[in-house]
């Protein structure tokens, strides 16, 4: 267990890897790179709704965090491959069962997003 100075922001463990991999697009971005290194088009592709502005963004905060390696090729056009770190696919993995439990649960969500709520 880590001391309360070792812990800097954080207040604990589950603190730290949200705030890795918070917000809508951080873990679709992982996916996407879970099987092999993507390029960003195709990365762009395979994210369906992310903007190339918000992709950008996102791209460059998980590789400030270590999570993403981001390899750029000296070619005529010149291409850059993005990949996940040993740390990213750690991360990762251990997403892997959030994942199974949505599709576990897939119905289920889209049946309760779809009721109309009624007001408290």
């Amino acid at each position: 267990m880590a001391d309360a100075s070792s812990k800097g922001p954080f207040s604990c463990g589950l603190d730290a890897a949200v705030a890795v991999v918070g917000g809508k697009w951080k873990p679709l971005i992982l996916w996407a790179l879970h099987e092999r290194p993507c390029r960003f088009g195709e990365l762009r592709r395979n994210v369906s709704g992310v903007s190339e502005k918000m992709l950008t963004q996102q791209l460059r905060e998980l590789e400030s965090d270590g999570i993403v390696h981001r390899e750029v090729y000296r070619e005529v056009p010149p291409r850059v491959e993005y990949s996940l770190t040993p740390l990213g696919q750690s991360l990762n993995d251990a997403l892997l069962p959030l994942g199974d439990w949505g599709e576990a649960n897939l119905v289920t969500i889209v049946a309760t997003r779809q009721t109309p709520r009624t007001p408290s």
